[in-house]
């Protein structure tokens, strides 16, 4: 039996929802806040949108610190494999890239939001723009409308709340779900940034602002010096700490510490071990020996950061390069192998690419994602505490129980 359907929302669990519902028979309205659907897709993978990630489903949940096993149904009832498989035949092409991210060929994610607001045109969905839900009403621990801000109601069998969580609030997502569903009862697990820049201590970090990295390593220990994480790629010094891929990849093994007394390694010369580059430094310095050994760095380190790595050398700038002893350049070496930086912070929640935290999954049925304390009342994608690390994982999280929500409302 067909049953009026309300999608609050319009992201990518929003649109993937109100879709399979309507597929299903069900007389669907979208609503969302902002004058577009799917801003924050937009906005994701610097606007090429990471669809999804090939890994298998056991990798895909290993991919998901943030109560991953929650999602092993939606992840087999509707896989990245069949999410991919759904945008092919809506006319999205895609391709596969390092570390199995998924993109459009086209590299543009307008793409992505095009291609849904295709589907549910088709499937015909009624799509309500600029309009803010503000209650969810029940009657009897049973969703029966929700009231529009303005005074609006609209009368229903079921609401699906996609409403995201509190990252990128330009985007839409300014935590009303959260409010919605506590007031109907469920526990809201403390919210916390994910993916997300972070805040060093050292005062000479602030010098290297706007420095971006290539090819380096690094590792994360906390204060007991045990290992936490460690990665190969690109970063970024800022005003405030570090950034970029690699730091906002390696930012979500350390929410657990709160983001505080965390050691950041950096590997400047991770192809080199540390005889190899104490052979490079000398060739360097035989090649420079007449020189200071303040002009004696520019083909080993970007202009920027000379300053900084010799007043962290401890060997005087102005010291001649044919008089710095083999203990000053051991020196030199593990510097360049181990740059530390105390993590002392992080940027906040609303910097985040992904929020934390959320609705509890223990209030939600895995199988359905369908409310154990409302009858009618459906999650689905970054509003529920479940949260993923970089690679298109987040994205998948989305679809996935959008899909299970839209198929089960």
């Amino acid at each position: 039996m067909s049953k009026k359907v309300l999608v609050i929302g319009g992201g990518a669990a929003g649109m993937m929802a109100a879709g399979k519902s309507a597929e299903n028979g069900n007389d669907v309205t979208l609503v969302e806040k902002n004058d577009r659907l799917g801003k924050k897709i937009l906005i994701s993978g610097k606007g090429r949108c990471n669809i999804t990630n090939s890994a298998d489903i056991e990798e895909l949940i290993n991919n998901v610190p943030g109560n991953g096993t929650f999602l092993y149904s939606s992840f087999y009832t509707f896989s990245n494999e069949d999410l991919l498989k759904m945008l092919n035949s809506l006319g999205l092409k895609t391709k596969v890239e390092r570390g199995g991210r998924v993109f459009p060929v086209s590299d543009n994610a307008k793409d992505v939001v095009v291609t849904f607001e295709k589907y549910l045109k088709d499937k015909g969905v009624k799509i309500v723009l600029n309009s803010t839900v503000e209650n969810i009403e029940v009657k009897d621990k049973k969703v029966v409308g929700v009231l529009l801000k303005g005074g609006n109601k609209i009368s229903c069998d079921s609401v699906i709340l996609t409403t995201g969580g509190v990252s990128y609030p330009g985007t839409g997502s300014t935590g009303d779900g959260y409010k919605m569903a506590k007031k109907l009862g469920h526990k809201i697990v403390e919210l916390k940034p994910s993916l997300v820049p972070l805040l060093s201590e050292e005062g000479w970090v602030k010098e290297l602002q706007g420095l971006s990295l290539k090819n380096v390593a690094i590792t994360l220990k906390n204060k007991n010096g045990k290992k936490i994480y460690s990665d190969f790629g690109e970063m970024l010094f800022t005003h405030f700490g570090v950034s970029g891929p690699l730091i906002l990849s390696s930012s979500r093994h350390i929410l657990d510490y709160d983001y505080k007394n965390v050691k950041l390694f950096i590997d400047l010369k991770p192809a080199l071990d540390e005889e190899k580059l104490y052979e490079r430094i000398t060739r360097d310095f035989d090649k420079f020996s007449r020189k200071q050994y303040k002009n004696s760095l520019d083909e080993l380190l970007p202009q920027k950061m000379i300053p900084v790595i010799i007043n962290l050398s401890g060997i005087s700038a102005d010291k001649f390069v044919n008089q710095i002893t083999k203990d000053e350049k051991r020196t030199l070496v593990r510097l360049l192998k181990n740059l530390e930086i105390t993590i002392n912070g992080a940027r906040p929640i609303t910097e985040a690419i992904v929020t934390a935290g959320g609705v509890s999954t223990s209030e939600i049925n895995p199988s359905t994602m369908e409310s154990k304390l409302v009858e009618g009342l459906f999650f689905a994608g970054e509003i529920i505490d479940v949260d993923a690390y970089t690679g298109g994982f987040n994205l998948t999280i989305a679809f996935s129980t959008g899909y299970m929500a839209g198929m089960n409302c």
